[in-house]
């Protein structure tokens, strides 16, 4: 009996998926030594398994989105046919992009304001924060893949390498995906014996790869830990999934991030999708000076699982929060989009709306609530390619 059109459809959407799984995670073979493997991680087991479980977000042998969530909406086989067969979209930047001279030298003066941000390229950023430093979903590699020699790259070196970062108070890891944590990175870290906050089963990875559980918090939505100082870091609501292995994915939590002290708040998205916890995690932990939001590697039919610029600019108004900037994105090619769509789409809303988006160079340290001028860099690209 022959399929009927709407099974075929679903098999070329499952196909197409599939395809963006194996271009994500870099698979060419390439995996069969034990270093590659290794970079899938661990699995969670005994008393950390035991926790899991008891978890309400654990159901049915993996986590679950408190809203209904549709890894694919309507309009899959598009994003499958254009990831595929992109085109003339043009998906990395045609000239090398500008990077902020001088981090580290601005990074040896503490905030005037005692709050400064410092994106170092799609989810990781620096946040100091009333006299704490952390860093967000590490990511210095050159490819987002547990392999060294596929996968998707990089097209700007990290604007401040690895070992020049200061002295950090805490990791913060969102969720176990390559483009947010990565193996080698991690390792690099540890060794300067530096906490790791993570969801709930993502220290099973973390201490496969050497990582003392001394050193390994892990999180259920709405738990803080205190950093010193009055400031606390807060595991909150995030709408997304998990996996480093292909099959048998969401057996760790993700998670979005608020950073809370005596005198600032800020919020990390992570990698999220549009929810009602926005406005939850605005009342209880509001309200946030600055909010940074995943804009790129989005598609339509992605939207339960990702922002998108203008998801983007209605989390930030769900959130409440006076400023925004816009990270996941011009780093790695993850989506279907031109490069500079998103933060030129985010940009045009928002000027319509009235509000405050702050867009810094990757490696420029500024401080939110001191009203910095910055503007659309990317912009320079399309001039330098004519």
């Amino acid at each position: 009996m022959p399929a009927s059109p709407s099974r075929l459809r679903r098999g070329a959407v499952r196909f197409g998926l599939f395809a963006l799984v194996l271009a994500a995670m870099g698979s060419i073979g390439t995996w069969a030594t034990s270093d590659h493997l290794l970079a899938f991680g661990g699995i969670p087991e005994g008393p950390r398994q035991e926790r899991i479980e008891r978890s309400p977000l654990f159901v049915d042998g993996r986590f679950v989105n408190p809203e209904p969530t549709q890894m694919m909406r309507e309009g899959g086989l598009g994003a499958a046919k254009a990831f595929l067969f992109p085109g003339a979209v043009q998906r990395e930047p045609p000239c090398a992009l500008p990077l902020f001279a001088g981090t580290r030298e601005r990074l040896a003066r503490p905030p005037a304001s005692g709050l400064r941000v410092t994106w170092l390229g799609h989810s990781t950023t620096l946040i100091e924060i009333d006299g704490r430093t952390v860093l967000t979903d590490a990511m210095f590699s050159d490819r987002a893949s547990p392999s060294t020699a596929v996968g998707p790259r990089r097209f700007h070196p990290p604007p401040l390498p690895l070992e020049q970062l200061p002295h950090l108070d805490a990791v913060l890891i969102s969720h176990d995906h390559y483009d947010h944590l990565d193996e080698r990175s991690v390792q690099a870290l540890a060794k300067t014996g530096v906490d790791f906050h993570v969801g709930l089963g993502v220290g099973a990875h973390l201490e496969a790869w050497g990582v003392e559980a001394r050193h390994v918090i892990e999180h259920e939505w709405w738990q803080a830990a205190d950093l010193g100082g009055g400031v606390q870091v807060v595991s909150t609501p995030a709408r997304h999934f998990s996996g480093r292995r292909g099959l048998g994915n969401d057996h760790t939590l993700w998670t979005s991030w608020a950073l809370v002290g005596p005198a600032h708040r800020a919020y990390f998205s992570g990698d999220t999708g549009q929810q009602q916890a926005f406005v939850d995690i605005s009342q209880r932990l509001g309200p946030f000076d600055v909010a940074m939001l995943e804009i790129g590697q989005y598609h339509p039919s992605w939207g339960d699982i990702h922002l998108g610029p203008l998801g983007a600019l209605e989390a930030f108004h769900r959130l409440g929060a006076r400023h925004l900037i816009p990270i996941h994105w011009s780093t790695f090619v993850l989506g279907v989009h031109a490069w500079n769509e998103p933060p030129q789409t985010l940009l045009t809303a928002a000027e319509a709306t009235n509000d405050s988006v702050l867009t810094p160079l990757l490696g420029e340290p500024i401080e939110p609530t001191e009203s910095p001028a910055t503007g659309p860099w990317w912009q320079a690209c399309d001039v330098a390619r004519r």
